[in-house]
């Protein structure tokens, strides 16, 4: 009896035919044609093309920062915390950008075409952030009346480390220096109001 075909199956199958065809060349029948399936199996899990390269997305994304979650409510203080959570969205960006370089050429394609996704992704990781700068707030470590928006100063000062677009800049030799220096400046400055 023939494995059911799931919907994980499919998006680990286009995520190969990605990397070997690239975003402009990949098709739903490449993906069928590698599954050993017709088209319209593939169609009757995910309705579009669109609504395929969309699933392959989010699930990229929920990947690349699996973990970081966890971090929000770690057993440390708010700093260590920032800190930590910030460190493993670098890492996790950089991890994926330095080890596969062609599969992230093409999920920044993918994320270009996807901006709900996006922008729901970014969404859940400000919520992150908020979480952890209030807690700092209620333990005294950081000062600030509105914990969302000192969230989102942060994500966006950090954007070097985690934004794509400056994944060239990841492999420099003084970059963890300078995402250090960054972070110990945003750190000080929520110790002192924002």
């Amino acid at each position: 009896m023939a494995e059911a075909l799931t919907a994980e199956t499919i998006l680990g199958t286009t995520e190969d035919v990605l990397r070997r065809f690239g975003p402009a060349k990949a098709t739903v029948v490449d993906v069928a044609r590698a599954l050993g399936v017709s088209h319209g199996s593939v169609y009757r899990h995910f309705p579009t093309k669109a609504a395929l390269r969309e699933a392959v997305t989010q699930r990229w994304l929920d990947r690349a920062h699996a973990g970081l979650a966890e971090l929000v409510t770690a057993p440390t203080d708010p700093p260590q915390r920032l800190r930590d959570w910030l460190a493993a969205l670098f890492e996790a960006k950089r991890r994926k950008a330095l080890g596969d370089p062609e599969l992230f050429a093409t999920f920044q394609v993918l994320v270009a075409e996807n901006s709900r996704v996006v922008a729901a992704h970014v969404a859940a990781m400000v919520d992150d952030l908020t979480e952890i700068v209030r807690s700092g707030v209620d333990s005294g470590h950081f000062t600030t009346a509105d914990p969302r928006r000192a969230a989102r100063a942060v994500f966006h000062a950090t954007a070097r480390y985690h934004d794509p677009a400056h994944a060239s800049d990841w492999s420099g030799p003084d970059v963890d220096d300078e995402f250090d220096a960054v972070v110990s400046l945003l750190v000080a400055g929520l110790r002192t109001g924002v």
